[in-house]
């Protein structure tokens, strides 16, 4: 049995072993990130690194192996042998076809040295806000609060001015803002709400050890404007994340103006004079 094959034949079967193995290990080296980040020894980390390594790999092995597999046809070694005459104009249309491509892939190895955020962390970027959840040769993907996925390119999201409710500190202070007329009682109205905040399960005590000694309130209730239409009043209520500030607010300004209508302090609203002027007619 005759197993000679021509020079074109095996090109042929070289591209598409070529072909086809690329894909495979792509796959198996993909699969093999995934089996790793499910470790508990890696879930207790951060996992960005994990993941913008899985897809730098993956784009590597894509890269070499079809570019291997392309310069074993002949078709392909006679056109680019063709085409070395213009290597120089390619290669200045390619850098400027490729331009935003290595851009999104310089600001995405950026975002991963330098760690300005990380999987899982909260971000604000202008009025987009939401949780990283995965950083790509590309692009940053985020899922907001709604559960949508928000993809920002590299590139874009390098330039932006990011609020990070995670770095170094998860800890968040949240503003409890009320406003309560001015025949109410002061004193009362800020009892009230520091006793309902202290009360709620997700705050926490944030002094430090000098502000413990001088026996300093967990919650601060403080008068900050004397409005047009009532007193203003602001409690700080530290809690550990981001969720917990939502979910503490939401709670307690509810208890708060049940606690408000029992004592018989009174939430404001806008007041207007209106004056009617009415025109003298001779007769």
């Amino acid at each position: 049995m005759n197993l000679n094959l021509s020079a074109s034949t095996q090109s042929l079967l070289y591209f598409l072993g070529m072909f086809f193995g690329t894909i495979i290990l792509a796959a198996i080296v993909s699969r093999s990130f995934k089996r790793l980040r499910k470790k508990p020894i890696i879930q207790d980390h951060n996992p960005t690194n994990y993941l913008f390594l899985r897809h730098l790999s993956v784009g590597l092995i894509y890269t070499v192996g079809f570019g291997l597999a392309l310069f074993q046809l002949p078709q392909f070694k006679t056109l680019a042998g063709s085409l070395l005459t213009g290597a120089g104009i390619i290669a200045v249309a390619m850098g400027f076809a490729s331009q935003h491509a290595l851009s999104n892939i310089v600001g995405g190895i950026f975002i991963v040295i330098f760690k300005p955020f990380k999987v899982n962390d909260r971000l604000t970027i202008g009025t987009r806000a939401g949780v990283v959840e995965d950083i790509t040769l590309r692009h940053t993907v985020i899922r907001d609060f709604e559960n949508r996925r928000i993809i920002i390119p590299n590139s874009v999201i390098s330039n932006e001015v990011i609020v990070n409710a995670d770095f170094t500190d998860g800890k968040i202070c949240k503003w409890i803002e009320l406003s309560i007329s001015y025949e109410s009682d002061i004193d009362l109205a800020k009892q009230i709400i520091a006793e309902e905040i202290l009360a709620h399960p997700l705050i926490i005590d944030n002094r430090n050890p000098e502000q413990i000694e001088a026996n300093a309130p967990i919650v601060p209730v403080r008068l900050t404007l004397l409005g047009d239409s009532g007193v203003n009043l602001r409690a700080w209520a530290w809690v550990k994340d981001n969720a917990d500030a939502f979910a503490l607010s939401c709670d307690v300004l509810e208890s708060i103006k049940k606690r408000f209508d029992q004592s018989g302090i009174e939430i404001p609203y806008p007041h207007r004079t209106i004056v009617q002027k009415v025109a003298k007619h001779e007769s």
